[in-house]
């Protein structure tokens, strides 16, 4: 099969021929990959930036946002069939360690993550296992819904953490209308009866994000003039900040948005929050880090989903453009998600 495989760090992925996965456990899931979502975290593999966390053994196939169709099962699977439309959850895991018996996914001890530490759906197929597929409404389309599998699932999973918070007359400061951003704002449109702003720097990512619900937009560029334009809008802060971004001067700003007792979430990443221990204590503000979500949030969000409640603005590649799709997210050509095709 065509897979995409990251040989080196800082260098072009490659367009490779690879043997096709094999059944070989009991729960073992083969899927016949319909898309796979392009993240920015992708971007940060290549360049290196997880290596440490997760160690793959190079060359690997990349991709961790993945739907398709079933393909061939294991012995023990009884949840799906072969032919059914699924969605994966990012994370293959164990189900028996305590995180798992949580429901806690995202933190299971034994886990793999296919286009992180394995390989991943940039290809086309993809070998999982019956505890990360989702069997999908007949109506949805794997292009259409494959980046909700980490971009969707995060985003939903930061909101509905927030939830209890974000009570009538509450504000929801929604730092990037991106691929991440975009689904927040209609999470938060779902779930909430929050007051939303967003904040971005695109003219196109805050149409996209009125179009989506948002209440206000803020046009950010120097930084001062923003913060004081979002205190103006939620009353001298705000009771959330959704930071999908996390990078690029934004977790600098984006904390200073809070209102006391408000709480700043960490979504995107690569930049450095800094803050004064004294304004933590005197503020009460608290950092909340947030890791994709669990199989029940995907359940949850693929429900909305097939409701028509939530859905994705995508640009579609074949997957031997997976190069012009890298590049174009990037330079920031892109609005809302990249999604490869087999």
């Amino acid at each position: 099969m065509k897979a995409v495989r990251i040989h080196e760090y800082e260098k072009m992925p490659s367009l490779d021929e690879v043997d096709n996965p094999k059944v070989t456990g009991p729960w073992d899931v083969i899927v016949k990959v319909g898309a796979a979502g392009l993240c920015r975290t992708d971007l940060h593999v290549i360049e290196g930036q997880w290596a440490p966390i997760q160690n793959p053994d190079l060359p690997y196939i990349l991709g961790h946002e993945n739907a398709g169709w079933v393909e061939e099962v294991g012995s023990a699977v009884s949840n799906v069939s072969v032919g059914d439309t699924v969605i994966m959850h990012p994370l293959v895991t164990c189900g028996l360690c305590p995180a798992c018996r949580a429901g806690q996914d995202s933190h299971c001890s034994n886990s793999s993550f296919p286009g992180l530490n394995s390989d991943g759906g940039m290809a086309e197929f993809l070998k999982t296992n019956a505890r990360a597929v989702v069997k999908l409404d007949a109506s949805l389309q794997p292009k259409d819904i494959a980046a909700l599998a980490d971009a969707g699932l995060t985003a939903y999973h930061a909101v509905r953490k927030a939830v209890k918070w974000l009570f009538p007359g509450s504000h929801a400061v929604v730092i990037g209308s991106g691929g991440l951003g975009h689904i927040g704002i209609q999470s938060l449109v779902a779930l909430t009866s929050a007051h939303i702003t967003v904040v971005d720097r695109s003219e196109k990512a805050l149409e996209l994000a009125k179009s989506l619900g948002a209440h206000e937009t803020v046009l950010s560029g120097d930084d001062e003039a923003t913060l004081d334009k979002v205190k103006e809008i939620t009353g001298g802060g705000a009771d959330v900040v959704f930071d999908f971004v996390g990078e690029q001067g934004m977790e600098k700003v984006g904390p200073r948005m809070l209102k006391g007792r408000g709480d700043y979430y960490v979504i995107g990443y690569g930049g450095n929050v800094d803050l004064l221990t004294i304004d933590i204590i005197s503020q009460e503000i608290n950092v909340i880090g947030n890791l994709v979500g669990t199989y029940q949030d995907l359940v949850e969000l693929m429900t909305l989903t097939a409701e028509g409640k939530i859905s994705l603005t995508t640009a579609v590649y074949p997957l031997d453009a997976f190069d012009d799709a890298i590049n174009d997210l990037d330079q920031g050509r892109l609005i809302g998600r990249g999604i490869l095709v087999p």
